[in-house]
């Protein structure tokens, strides 16, 4: 009889474990499609600038106006979850999505775009926050695992984003945000029919809430380096193709399609191994700084577009390694609930993120690309100064000791 008990306990247990990992694999599957988003516009940046008749700087402003209302809008992301679910937020933020990129595509000025884009970004908030929760969720006590596969859907999202963008934008620059559209129609169906029911929790969360959660040191702290970090992340990513003069929509794709797959390999392979060899706070260290490097030999060189290529697709493998271990160290802070800490850190990051592209374009025009660079390696560097000053945060106990 109690054999028969612990087999019929054991195959429940089984049965909740692969719904959670087909659960999690489906959202891991979207979050690529999200990410590809990003990316996609990479290879087309250059064209859109000489046919809707735009500077670099306005041009860039496509990464700002997306990141900056994805970003603000995450702050309230968990409010909203609360109370619709989990799943209902997914598929609406998906639906967003869809509308504004398709309207994208048949965008006749810089401006429009710009305004469209930063739609996109109401959508890509609903959506990334609430997935990044859901994963950590639905595999239970797995907060490393859930954060790989989130880390390497983006990764992927990242690589892929600008293969695509590159093939369809060499035909017509409005085709890659009809294909964004096309890609997100069949990820709410993923959504739709893979996605175990998730129930609601039984605390609804303030509306406030991610606001408040700002008052944890910890988070705004690690918070802080990502944003510093994402200063640099988002300059390469949005002003970097302005340097691969010579390069068609496809080869740009092409280079960015190696730094996304050398961010996905460091993040699912490479971060796990160093975090266990020589601990989070030492590779940490050791990626911001070569991640600098980069940025000031794209800066350097700024003229030689092979050289540009190289220092973007090498920034990937460092970046990877970023990624991974500091959403870590923000999704493990105690007392805080996962879904406020991923909105609380997200807003903090994707708002480095946004500001980037701006300045990254102004400095530009005030001086040159050089410049652009040199600034964006700076504020990295900041970002590492504040990762020795809070050392603690990255470290065990038994760690700490020895740093």
């Amino acid at each position: 009889m109690e054999e028969t008990e612990y087999l019929e306990e054991r195959l429940e247990e089984v049965t909740i474990e692969r719904s959670g990992l087909r659960s999690a694999y489906a959202v891991a599957f979207t979050c690529m499609i999200a990410f590809m988003g990003i990316g996609l516009v990479d290879p087309i940046l250059k064209t859109i600038a000489q046919q809707l008749d735009a500077t670099p700087a306005q041009t860039t402003l496509l990464f700002t106006s997306y990141m900056l209302v994805t970003g603000i809008m995450m702050l309230f992301t968990g409010f909203i979850s609360s109370r619709i679910g989990a799943k209902k937020t997914l598929i609406f933020g998906l639906i967003i999505i869809i509308t504004f990129s398709c309207l994208a595509g048949f965008s006749e000025t810089i401006n429009g775009l710009i305004y469209l884009r930063a739609g996109w970004g109401l959508g890509n908030a609903l959506f990334i926050s609430t997935a990044l929760s859901t994963i950590v969720g639905v595999l239970a006590g797995q907060t490393e695992k859930a954060i790989i596969m989130y880390e390497a859907s983006m990764g992927l999202g990242m690589a892929i984003g600008p293969l695509l963008g590159g093939l369809l934008g060499s035909m017509s620059w409005r085709l890659p945000f009809f294909g964004v559209a096309t890609l997100m129609f069949i990820a709410t169906l993923a959504i739709g029919f893979l996605l175990s029911p998730i129930a609601k929790p039984k605390k609804k969360i303030a509306l406030f809430a991610g606001i408040s959660a700002l008052k944890n040191h910890k988070l705004r702290s690690v918070g802080i380096i990502a944003l510093l970090y994402n200063f640099g992340f988002f300059t390469l990513l949005a002003y970097a193709p302005f340097l691969l003069e010579g390069f068609s929509e496809m080869q740009v794709g092409f280079v960015f399609f190696g730094w996304g797959a050398l961010l996905a390999v460091a993040s699912v392979f490479i971060a796990p191994i160093l975090e266990k060899r020589i601990n989070t706070y030492r590779t940490i260290i050791l990626a911001l700084f070569f991640f600098l490097i980069c940025l000031a030999f794209i800066g350097y060189n700024a003229q030689t577009p092979g050289l540009v290529a190289f220092g973007v697709v090498m920034a990937g493998l460092f970046q990877g390694l970023i990624n991974t271990l500091l959403t870590t160290v923000a999704m493990e802070i105690p007392d805080l609930e996962r879904s406020v800490a991923s909105s609380s850190y997200s807003f903090i990051r994707f708002f480095g993120g946004a500001i980037a592209p701006f300045v990254a374009g102004k400095l530009a025009e005030i001086w040159n690309s050089s410049v652009t660079f040199y600034f964006a390696a700076i504020m990295v560097l900041i970002g590492l100064v504040f990762v020795f000053v809070h050392n603690q945060y990255f470290a065990t106990e038994e760690e700490y000791e020895t740093i």
